[in-house]
């Protein structure tokens, strides 16, 4: 699962060839969340709600970037890194 980014000590990742719709999975110590990119609902899993509110900052903003991202992983491509939330 390549790392895309980090940002105060949460990690986001998107798996390869995963499956839809288009997601990103983000960390933050014992909590993971999948999130999807278009409506930035959560698809699974729980953040505390401070981690949470950065981790939907970062994606309306990087959002082109990640569905970019999903389009590589679908086809086993190296994913880019993006920039972290500042």
């Amino acid at each position: 699962m390549p790392k895309i980014s980090e940002f105060y000590g949460i990690t986001i990742y998107m798996f390869y060839a995963d499956h839809n719709p288009p997601h990103f999975h983000a960390k933050y110590g014992k909590y993971e969340v999948i999130i999807e990119i278009k409506n930035l609902s959560i698809v699974t899993g729980k953040l505390p709600s401070r981690a949470l509110g950065m981790v939907v900052e970062w994606a309306s903003i990087h959002s082109k970037e990640l569905l970019e991202n999903w389009n590589l992983s679908k086809s086993f491509e190296t994913l880019k890194k993006i920039s972290p939330l500042k």
